[in-house]
């Protein structure tokens, strides 16, 4: 037999060359395994801690949440919000309280509240422009408590409420007061 140089090689040797590929392809493709493997890892582990809370959190590119740290408790968060909603004239559509709920059945969570928001004079014209813009619409503000024992206030940026539904440039102050509100209630 003749190797790939054209060298006469023994059919002794042929096994010896074949069975060293026999140990050496399964090594191969655990070295490339692994090396993809720390990629992705390293890849999740720079996403992750881009979506680390942080004291104003500018959008994720891969969520859209804005997320402040308060200094208040949860509910003296939500009272804060319900007060600067009250005083804008923007009605408050419903108030979830997650952990109050999981409790009734038996679960514990640390306090998790979403207020549910909006004035139809603003979200009327985000829908007639794009109509997906109702599945984010009314407005929404997440208030938890995490399990070190901080604060947070999280919404949808209004960028990526525009990016998500296409809407018009001038519409985006409807949108855009979340941030506002979210700012004034975690002071």
């Amino acid at each position: 037999m003749f190797d790939s140089y054209g060298r006469w090689i023994s059919e002794r040797e042929l096994r010896r060359r074949s069975s060293e590929w026999v140990i050496r392809a399964p090594l191969i493709v655990v070295v490339l395994v692994f090396g993809i493997a720390v990629y992705l890892f390293a890849a999740h582990g720079s996403a992750h801690a881009k979506k680390t809370h942080g004291v104003n959190m500018a959008p994720n590119s891969i969520n859209g949440l804005v997320c402040r740290k308060s200094n208040h408790s949860v509910d003296e968060s939500v009272v804060k919000l319900q007060t600067i909603l009250q005083a804008k004239g923007v009605k408050l559509f419903a108030l979830v309280d997650h952990s109050g709920e999981a409790e009734k059945v038996g679960l514990t969570m640390p306090p998790t509240k979403l207020l549910i928001f909006g004035n139809p004079k603003a979200g009327t014209p985000l829908m007639l422009a794009s109509p997906s813009a109702a599945i984010d619409l009314p407005l929404k503000i997440l208030v938890y408590q995490d399990k070190d024992g901080a604060v947070w206030i999280c919404y949808n940026s209004a960028e990526y409420l525009q990016q998500r539904h296409n809407l018009p440039q001038d519409l985006l102050p409807n949108v855009a007061v979340v941030d506002a509100l979210a700012a004034k209630a975690a002071e």
